[in-house]
This record gives structure tokens, sequence and C-alpha cells, in this order.
């Protein structure tokens, strides 16, 4: 019951954080639009988008769908711990106020930059690779349609995504000794490719638990 608790204050205060910071930055994403609306020169008015939501570049629905994403990938990583390491004490930083813990580290090298660091990580590099394959395909990707693609779009898109967050973590880490930025991110890169060659099973999962279920 105790760990039901720390689940669910840390669930809504990090979904919290996350909704409002996807919801402001959706607004701006349509403000900065707005702004661009009559800023372009006249000679690329009937080649460049001519503003407003539809022709943001990041438009605000892709933002709101990005955030959507990454309360999704840290809820799931969230989860595991207490599916993964239930008797195992996590370092949530700063959240460790929340369930009377001593905060060692407010972010840094935290169960809570990995979990939030990682999920945004992976929110932009899903809808990006889905982009991709969705240009090269014509269609939207989907395991039914295309499942070759849809199994290197996820080994893709995993990859770079946590690439993207260790090499972050490296490089603004302040933990990280001088001198050993480099080595911290070559050994965790290599980690990442190790572990992302799994990932090739998961969308298989849904089938198997519909047949099974």
């Amino acid at each position: 019951m105790k760990q039901f608790r720390t689940a669910s204050q840390l669930l809504l205060t990090f979904t919290g954080l996350v909704g409002t910071s996807a919801t402001r930055f959706s607004g701006l994403a349509l403000s900065s639009s707005k702004r661009n609306q009559h800023a372009r020169p006249r000679n690329l008015l009937n080649t460049v988008p001519r503003g407003g939501a539809e022709g943001a570049f990041i438009s605000p629905a892709l933002v709101k769908d990005i955030g959507i994403t990454s309360i999704t990938y840290m809820t799931a990583d969230f989860l595991s711990n207490f599916l993964q390491h239930p008797t195992q004490k996590m370092d949530y930083g700063i959240f460790n106020r929340l369930i009377k813990r001593e905060v060692v580290n407010k972010w840094w090298g935290t169960r809570t930059e990995h979990i939030v660091g990682v999920a945004g990580c992976l929110a932009v590099t899903d809808h990006a690779s889905q982009a991709i394959f969705k240009n090269i395909f014509e269609k939207t990707l989907s395991f039914a349609n295309s499942p070759a693609a849809f199994v290197a779009h996820t080994f893709a898109f995993i990859f770079t995504g946590v690439a993207l967050y260790v090499g972050a973590d490296a490089v603004l880490n302040p933990n990280h000794a001088k001198g050993t930025r480099m080595a911290i991110f070559k050994e965790e890169v290599y980690n990442t490719y190790v572990g992302t060659n799994t990932a090739w099973f998961e969308p298989f999962v849904p089938g198997v638990l519909a047949m099974v279920v």
C-alpha cells in the first residue's frame, strides 16, 4: 500500500509537470506562427507556408502529441521501477521530499533525470522517425501495413532517442569528472546499442497478448 501511494504521488507530479509544459509550448508555437504570418518576404509567399497553426514548422498539434507521448513513456518507465525493482529505493532527486527521503542531488544522476530525459528524447525521435517513414511510404506507418519498416522504426527511434539523452547527460551533467565525458558517452552509446537490439520484439507484443488473452 505504501509503494502504491508513493507511486501515485510521484506519477501525478511527473505527469502534471509535463502536461503543463506541453500546453505552454503548444501555445508558444501557435503564438510564434501567428507573429510570423506577415513577416515572410513577398516572393516566397507561394512556396513557404503562410503561418497560422497549420503553417507552423512545428505545429501546436505536434507539440501536444509529443507531450502526450512523453507522458506515456514517463509513466511506463516510472511504473517499471515497481515491476522490475519492487524492493529497491530509487533516488528521485528533488521529488524525494514527497516521500520523505533525503535529497542528495536534485536532478543530475537521479532516476527523475533518467525518466524525464529519456522520455522526452524518445518522444521527439519517435515522431520524427514516423514522419520520415510516412514520407517514404506515403502512408501512416503501422505494424499491420509495414511490419519490417515498423521494426526498423522501433530500433531507430529508440537507439537515437536514448543516444541523444546520454549525449546530453555526458555534456551537461556536472557530476562527471573532467576529461571523462567522451569516454562516458561512448560507453553509454554502446550500452544503448546492445539494449536496443532487444527492441525488435516489442511490436509483436500486442499481437501475442491478443492471442493469449
